[in-house]
């Protein structure tokens, strides 16, 4: 704490000697808190000079360094080194992970426990962004990550709350650092700021606020409800873990301010808070710049020896469940036929590394794949569900959780009998330790797989330890190797068995069986309407203006605008320290023709011993230890009539019989070998290659299985049976999933948008739900009748696909480390038949469109009812561009950036008013449209208003182009390059989707960068005007919209008063059966889950993750 005669003597003649432009040196103990000081001071008092401050500490009075490195260690399994630091000042931990890589992520975690629904942890992970003591702007924080080529974020989950950093390189890490810690441990939390981001009534009485609407869209779906119920019952009241910590709506409306504030001082404090960094990190660098930051607000936290309670740790851990409870919860949905189950059990303590090492590996020997037991008896053999999910939660007593979905309604209780009676039968008799074993040493691949493949690998494992390990850091070194993988393999039959009857077959459990309800659906809407019908009588149009204004004052206060010198007192960072991965590449066979690679990797292939044809190959050469492969194949030469039967197809690739040596291998052993011999093997539509019409094959193996892979490939290829029963499983499994699927408005919006502007003969186009709803049970009937037939078209569909010249192949590895990279193909190229030609050629994304998608706006807007929605979604279509050469395209990128900016025009016409979670552009290039999407919005025409207005407003000028906005925008294109390449694998998939999909020059992006950097404020508003605003325009934009049934006739007033065509429809409308005849009696049951078209509609809500602070989403190229 600074001395009174330095505050209220000396430091006011330093502010008056700066204030005319003159320069101060300040020497001895109070240095770091003078600077502090004055800073602050300067920022809240509106000075607009510059501040430049340099501390200098004489050798005898250096300041003591506040934190202790608690312990250093490598680990044993991928190349990181780990890093332990903590304060002895103020309790703080820093747990650093050294990695290569461009990006340099941050995870700022707090333990976070309550004891009510109020929501207080989720609403702080908002109001957090809103200001700090020091920076008292609205959007200041994420303005100055913007510059310095980072994103913030942020996440509430039940036991913690993150804060996130993502950053190229460490110098824009290391210059918002402190600013965002400040906002974490010092925000300002205004009354007026949770008015707008909590809950508030706007003027026409309804609820709104983003926290509010975020809740409201997820509260009533069937996970949550199912989620909630399990909680009640396996917590007592006096347990955090049994709480909604998102905040139910219901107490949302009454949470205070104050309660806020209160649980902020109660739970943000430095000891309470890990700073967890994945990437490479400059140690010194930081500890300077967190040494200084616990110097300024020491006056402002609690003394490290107050008292403090340990959240979840020292707090009441529940007890034993002392019987097995089977309860219903009901949810609300039309279609009734179809519902699930979530059963809970506690597990053993999550810091247990042996304990929950074997639990992952049970639960892959139970459910984790076909062949694993609970899937293969109940879902492949029995049919009885469509998928079983399990997982489990770390905490004191951990959770271990089963979830058999896609469960006819009747048959809830039968199956969650003959679950536990499949458990105790696995119990009562040897286990299949071949399988176990082999289970053992994937799980043990898998590990070293994702700590070089994910970003998050270490920081979740990290923020576990935080949260119930050990302070000493004794449990962190835990992650120092994987050697209980070797303990574990030598764990017998009987320890197994004893361990699942102890957790799982023998333990008490909580069962949830989940029943759709259409009667609940009905009432959860009479109450609500009742609810704020009875709201706006009891206002009055005198309340509801005066709640209305309150609003309109908040967001006047919460939008003050930024003085600019402000932001300009940070400089935009160097791109210096962004050390990008280099990927080097080379090819053979077909794929020469784009070009020989430049480097050693081409030398080592060409010296190679080639192959027997001239196979599609591309090489990136990374320091990997696995070889990543990835097989792209076309669809174009697939019938159009069998397009529907593509995704049976690839879910029973590599989940059927094959025939080796002349006998039928069964399934069941197909799948163990696979995953004996694999990390990961995967196959679905190649979209994240830009490619949304082909589909690509993919394993992951160790080096020395590369052979393996490329013979698995041939064998699932060529070798498969295509059985009838297998099938029927496959369609069943599918079939029970598309109730659920079409309770997702978002996707739903997305499917009709997709009908309506892409031809019918693409791949994208056949493979939406709404074709699976009826395509599917006529397929189903024809293959009980005749089945002969549908095995046909399968093999039709592989000789479709599997020809030499539509076999495009990416092999990612250490070529140095790599055996025949070339010769290993032989036995698939020789395989492939081929048609003498050339290569298959990969269609541009524009070429996908029909007449409408080729010139929207003759259909206007379509407005899609949906009975158990809580929000609407929107989806607006206009012409785009075409390709990557378009001169246009340095401005669009700049021009959507910069609209999408947080705290940017968007951000804050629609999200900051409350009309929506969130809305973006579709990122596109080559599709010749262009897409406005609004999500989670109690009114999507509101949002699309607003949208509308705050564009329209910059491409007229009458708003200016804010210069510090686009200094951010360039920098986060920077980012999303370098997003391209954060991990080793990342980076080889880029070169190969720039070099073969967009066949654009390697050095594309440093050009592109070039180019966006001298885009001028004119090109901007040019592109605004011809591109981005036709999406806001009746005649030249359709739109696409699902909403909540009490939303209809509002929504149709609404675009009518737009000026567009306007027309409702039921999901049923949008439904094709591609020419599937099965026969008079085709139309028997397919109505089931269609009774919509008499009365209400058949879907629910919608999506997304935990509850994050997330702004914008892009699911688009």
């Amino acid at each position: 704490m600074l001395p009174a005669r330095l505050t209220n003597v000396i430091l006011p003649l330093v502010v008056a000697l700066i204030s005319v432009g003159g320069y101060f040196l300040f020497i001895g103990d109070y240095g770091q808190s003078v600077c502090a000081f004055l800073q602050g001071h300067l920022l809240r008092s509106g000075w607009k000079g510059r501040f430049y401050s340099q501390v200098f500490k004489m050798p005898s009075q250096k300041l003591k360094p506040g934190f202790r490195k608690v312990q250093s260690f490598q680990t044993d399994y991928a190349p990181c080194t780990m890093t332990q630091y903590v304060s002895e000042r103020s309790g703080m931990q820093v747990v650093v992970a050294d990695r290569k890589g461009p990006k340099i992520n941050g995870y700022f975690t707090l333990a976070t426990e309550i004891f009510d629904d109020s929501g207080a942890p989720h609403t702080l992970e908002h109001l957090i962004f809103m200001g700090s003591k020091n920076y008292q702007w609205k959007g200041l924080l994420d303005k100055l990550s913007s510059r310095a080529y980072s994103g913030t974020n942020a996440w509430t989950a039940t036991d913690h709350t993150a804060y996130t950093l993502e950053t190229a390189g460490w110098e824009g890490f290391a210059q918002i650092l402190p600013v965002y810690l400040e906002h974490v441990i010092l925000p300002t939390i205004t009354d007026e700021s949770v008015v707008t981001e909590v809950w508030h009534i706007d003027g026409e009485g309804n609820d709104a606020g983003v926290v509010y609407s975020e809740m409201q869209a997820v509260e009533h779906r069937s996970t949550e409800i199912l989620d909630l119920k399990a909680r009640r019952l396996l917590y007592p009241e006096n347990v955090g873990f049994r709480y909604e910590t998102g905040g139910m709506t219901e107490a949302l409306r009454v949470l205070t301010p104050e309660r806020i504030r209160q649980f902020h001082r109660d739970m943000y404090q430095p000891r309470n808070l890990c700073i967890v960094i994945v990437g490479e990190a400059d140690h010194e660098n930081l500890l300077e710049i967190l040494d200084t930051f616990e110097e300024s607000i020491k006056d402002d936290i609690p003394a490290l020896d107050s008292n403090f309670k340990r959240p979840w740790v020292e707090s009441a851990q529940p007890p034993a469940l002392k019987e097995s409870i089977v309860t219903t919860a009901e949810f609300p949905e039309e279609d009734e036929s179809v519902g699930e189950i979530l059963i809970g059990f506690f597990g053993p303590h999550c810091a247990d590394v042996i304990a929950t090492s074997a639990l992952n590996i049970l639960l892959t020997y139970l459910c984790g794949s076909s062949v694993s037991v609970l899937e293969n008896v109940l879902v492949e053999r029995e049919e009885l569900a469509s998928s079983i999910s399990c997982w489990w939660d770390s905490r004191p007593n951990s959770l271990i959780w089963l979830q058999p979905t896609g469960v006819e309604t009747e048959k809830l209780e039968f199956v969650e009998k003959r679950l536990f009676q499949v458990l105790k039968d696995v119990v009562s008799k040897p286990l299949d330790m071949k399988y176990m074993t082999e289970c053992i040493r994937r799980e043990k691949r898998q590990v070293k797989f994702h700590a070089e493949t994910s970003e998050s690998f270490y920081s979740t494992n990290i923020i576990a330890d935080y949260l119930f390990g050990k302070r000493d850091g004794s449990t962190l070194k835990d992650l120092a190797s994987i050697a209980e993988y070797d303990v574990l393999e030598k764990w017998s039959d009987e320890e197994w068995r004893a361990f699942l009857s102890k957790w799982m077959a023998d333990a008490h459990h909580i069962s949830v069986l989940g029943k759709p309800s259409l009667q609940l659906a009905i009432k959860m809407k009479g109450d609500h309407e009742a609810r704020i019908a009875k709201r706006k009588e009891e206002l009055g149009e005198e309340g509801l203006q005066k709640l209305a204004q309150k609003l309109e004052d908040a967001k006047t206060k919460n939008d003050a605008p930024i003085p600019p010198e402000v932001i300009d007192r940070w400089a935009v960072p160097g791109t210096e320290s962004i050390h990008f991965i280099e990927s080097d590449t080379a090819r053979s066979g077909h794929a020469k023709a784009l070009g020989l690679g430049p480097g050693r990797a081409q030398e080592l292939i060409n010296a190679a011993p080639g192959g027997k044809l001239p196979l599609f190959l591309q090489f990136e050469d990374v320091p990997t230890n696995f070889v990543h492969i990835t097989l792209h194949l076309g669809t174009a030469q697939v019938p159009v009539h069998l397009k529907p039967l593509m995704s049976i197809f690839s879910d029973n690739f590599f989940n059927t019989h094959i025939t080796r040596d002349g006998q039928q291998i069964n399934f069941e052993q197909v799948v163990m070998e696979l995953e004996r011999d694999s990390v990961g093997y995967d196959i679905g539509n190649s979209r994240q290659l830009s490619d949304g019409e082909g589909y690509m094959i993919q394993f992951q193996v160790e080096p020395e299985k590369y052979a393996a892979a490329v013979n698995w490939l041939r064998t699932m290829m060529f070798d498969s049976v295509f059985d009838p029963i297998r099938i029927k499983a496959a369609i069943m499994k599918a079939l029970a999933d598309v109730p659920e699927s079409k309770r997702d408005g978002r996707s739903m919006s997305s499917e009709v948008n997709t009908a309506i502007h892409q031809d019918r003969s693409t791949l994208t186009v056949a493979r939406r739900v709404l074709v699976k709803a009826v395509y599917l049970k006529r397929l189903k009937k024809i293959l009980q009748k005749n089945p002969d037939q549908v095995v046909e078209w399968f093999k039709t569909i592989r000789n479709s696909l599997f020809t030499f010249e539509n076999v495009r192949v990416l092999v990612t590895a250490n070529l140095e480390k790599l055996p025949n990279p070339i010769t290993t193909w032989d036995p698939l190229s020789t395989a492939l038949k081929s048609q003498n030609g050339a290569m298959v050629a990969i269609p541009k994304t524009s070429s996908t469109l029909n007449d409408e998608g080729k010139a929207p706006g003759s259909v206007g807007a379509i407005i899609v009812p949906m009975t158990t929605l809580d929000s609407s979604f929107s989806v607006s279509t206009a012409p785009g561009l075409f390709s990557f050469s378009d001169p246009r395209l340095p401005s669009i990128m700049v021009a959507i950036g910069y609209l999408e900016s947080i705290e940017g025009p968007l951000w804050n016409a629609v999200r900051g008013a409350g009309y929506a979670y969130g809305s973006f552009f579709s990122r596109n290039v080559e599709s010749g449209v262009i897409h406005y999407k609004v999500y989670r919005s109690p009114d999507a025409s509101k949002a699309i208003i607003a949208s509308r207005d705050a564009i329209q407003k910059i491409a007229n000028e009458e708003v200016p182009i804010d210069k510090h906005l686009l200094e951010g925008t360039i920098s986060q294109i920077v980012v999303s390059f370098a997003d391209e390449q954060s991990t080793m694998s990342g980076a080889a998939q880029q070169n190969f989707v720039q070099s073969v999909f967009r066949q654009l020059p390697k050095d594309w992006n440093k050009g592109m960068l070039k180019r966006v950097r001298e885009v001028k404020e004119d090109e901007i508003r040019q592109v605004l005007k011809d591109i981005i605003m036709p999406c806001f325009e009746p005649g030249k934009s359709n739109v696409v919209i699902t909403c909540a049934k009490l939303m209809q006739e509002g929504m149709e007033t609404a675009f009518k008063g737009m000026g567009y065509k306007v027309q409702t429809q039921e999901l049923s409308h949008f439904h094709d059966d591609y020419g599937l005849d099965a026969g008079d009696d085709e139309d028997e049951d397919e109505d089931d889950d269609d009774d919509d078209d008499d009365d209400d509609d058949d879907d629910e809500d919608d999506d997304e993750e935990a509850y994050s602070d997330e702004g914008s989403e892009e699911d688009e190229d």
